[in-house]
């Protein structure tokens, strides 16, 4: 008999709260990643509280749980749903605070995400100077794509102002500047 979609999720769910092998947990998360880009899973992930599971594992230290999690995240928020879920259950911090992973992955998809929540009434938590700023740094980065991801960032989600202040704000601070290695 197969299993029809909401058991199948369920079963993956259960799978990454029971095992004890974080190869496991990497492959199930990365799993229900993918199944996150899908519309027809919205409403299931959300009963099986999927997005909690990707906020949750945001503040992990294993980065590849985080990377997959962005990613979950980033498939999640086309939803207006899901998107408003986010919002309300104080989950841009969390994606903010992914901006300065050392992983380029989850930066983009941490940019990608704070894109997609971007609204009239939410643009005041996810567009706050500090993360114009890293924006601004961003748009000079080596990488081709993260330095256009945020250019686009800059330009679509920034008002002048914004960009402005935190230009202001960067040439009077060191950010930016890696500390000294131990």
């Amino acid at each position: 008999m197969e299993l029809g979609r909401l058991e199948y999720l369920q079963a993956l769910v259960t799978e990454f709260q029971v095992t004890d092998s974080a190869e496991a947990k990497e492959q199930v998360l990365a799993n229900l990643a993918n199944f996150a880009y899908d519309p027809k899973n919205y409403g299931y992930l959300r009963q099986l509280q999927v997005p909690d599971l990707f906020l949750d594992m945001l503040s992990e230290d294993n980065e590849t749980l985080v990377e997959f999690a962005m990613g979950g995240l980033c498939n999640l928020c086309l939803d207006k749903s899901n998107k408003d879920y986010i919002l309300e259950a104080s989950g841009v911090e969390p994606i903010i605070n992914c901006l300065s992973s050392s992983n380029e992955e989850t930066v983009m998809s941490a940019v990608t995400t704070l894109m997609y929540l971007t609204t009239p009434q939410s643009c005041q938590q996810t567009t706050p100077l500090p993360v114009v700023e890293c924006m601004l740094r961003f748009s000079l980065s080596a990488s081709r794509r993260l330095s256009n991801l945020a250019t686009v960032f800059l330009e679509d989600y920034c008002t002048p102002l914004q960009v402005e202040e935190a230009k202001n704000l960067s040439k009077h601070t060191a950010v930016g500047i890696p500390l000294p290695k131990d």
